[in-house]
């Protein structure tokens, strides 16, 4: 049996009737795919019943999952400790700014032996009528090692302030870090003066 003889399912194909061309007139021969045999389907076999009932799990297993669908259609509870933010105070922000940059000041990247702020990681300190403080810094780099840690870090530091209630750190890169934004003290300490 030939190749073309197996894929069209001819058992009988002769050596001449094949599609190389060298053999016969080298006409193909037209392939009638094998018959396949009608089946009798009938449904009388199928039974068409209605799904039984729903049975209620027992409270024990319904309990065991604590699951509470009521908290998928309620609000979200109100955090009574963190306040609604509101936009800066000036006159708050002028008052707590010192003492709040004094704290942040005792955070050090601890790859470099000099704290964040004179190396110009904190971009912005802002304090609301609430006296939440929103602080804005960067990192020296975005791979920094400590980039998830830090921002808690400085947020630690500011809530030690007297007066302040609850403090947000936020990492942003724009605009990006350089050299350019440490103070002379940092390039003092880095040997860069």
């Amino acid at each position: 049996m030939g190749l073309f003889s197996f894929l069209s399912g001819s058992k009988d194909a002769t050596p001449d009737e094949s599609t190389s061309g060298h053999e016969g007139n080298g006409a193909v021969a037209a392939a009638t795919p094998p018959a396949v045999p009608e089946r009798d389907v009938t449904w009388s076999t199928i039974a068409l019943e209605p799904d039984p009932e729903p049975v209620a799990a027992p409270a024990a297993e319904k309990s065991s999952w604590n699951l509470d669908t009521g908290a998928l259609t309620a609000p979200p509870p109100a955090k009574p400790d963190v306040p609604v933010v509101g936009p800066p105070d000036p006159e708050l922000t002028a008052a707590m700014q010192g003492p709040i940059i004094d704290v942040i000041k005792t955070v050090y990247d601890p790859e470099i032996p000099v704290d964040i702020y004179e190396l110009g990681l904190i971009y912005k300190v802002d304090i609301n009528d609430d006296r939440h403080v929103d602080i804005e810094m960067t990192l020296t780099a975005p791979a920094c090692p400590v980039a998830g840690e830090m921002p808690g870090w400085v947020e630690d530091a500011a809530r030690k302030v007297e007066g302040v209630r609850s403090a947000k750190a936020t990492i942003v890169f724009d605009p990006p870090w350089d050299p350019s934004r440490m103070s002379d003290e940092a390039r003092l300490a880095l040997n860069m003066l």
